[in-house]
């Protein structure tokens, strides 16, 4: 066997139980590592660092460490972030881990290094590189069926563009696994929208995926691929 390529892996913040009490950790769902894993790559974890402490502290030197870098989803990034106001249905929101993997972002785009964005790292690729977010998708739909519920999945059908990377690794038609209140709004600096959703007669879809053809490999994805424990995603980004 060669030398194992280096993955890393942004990580949830939560409390959680430990013993008696209950603890604040960095978590990741065991099938975002497995499937790193499966595909070849040596998953690492990577936390937030809390408290008074700068969370972009070293992201360089973290960065010039992997090979590859899998940001995963979790809570709503932080509206400030890109300028604007809390919306009423904001769910819950961590500024010290948009700061940490919004550094990692940068970090990995400054060095060319492949990043696989799934759901909220879709969303903070986009934030990283000067984009903004509508931040409760039903107020344009008007349905609220890419969230049946927090942390429940529903099953929908995405159309993506022929011939780009995003339709080479999933098909131009996939059913995907979708969790997210939140969507892509103005586009970040050399993003190129490759997928839509699929709507009812006169909805307009939203952005469901997204490349950064500069970039060596930028695949970045609405959806939650790791929930099918679908390894595609995660073979090319090794391949990458």
């Amino acid at each position: 066997m060669g030398t194992p390529r280096l993955i890393g892996l942004t990580t949830y913040q939560m409390e959680i139980p430990w013993g008696p009490s209950r603890k604040w950790a960095s978590v990741t769902p065991a099938n975002y590592y497995d499937l790193v894993a499966q595909a070849g790559g040596r998953p690492l974890l990577l936390p937030s660092v809390t408290g008074d402490l700068d969370p972009t502290f070293g992201a360089e030197e973290v960065i010039a460490a992997l090979d590859g870098l899998v940001v995963i989803g979790g809570v709503d990034v932080d509206p400030s972030l890109y300028g604007s106001d809390p919306h009423e249905h904001l769910g819950r929101t961590s500024i010290a881990r948009d700061r940490a993997e919004l550094a990692l972002i940068k970090a990995a785009l400054a060095v060319d290094l492949p990043i696989l964005a799934i759901c909220r790292g879709h969303q903070l690729l986009n934030v990283a590189l000067g984009g903004t977010l509508h931040q409760h998708i039903p107020d344009l739909l008007g349905h609220g069926d890419h969230q049946p519920g927090f942390g429940q999945y529903a099953q929908r059908q995405v159309q993506l563009v022929p011939g780009t990377k995003t339709a080479e690794v999933f098909g131009e038609n996939p059913t995907v696994s979708c969790s997210h209140h939140q969507v892509v709004d103005r586009l970040g600096n050399g993003l190129v929208p490759v997928g839509y959703s699929v709507e009812g007669d006169g909805v307009a879809p939203v952005i469901e995926a997204m490349e950064h053809p500069t970039s060596r490999f930028c695949l970045s994805v609405q959806w939650h691929p790791e929930d099918g424990e679908d390894l595609r995603p995660f073979a090319a980004l090794l391949q990458a």
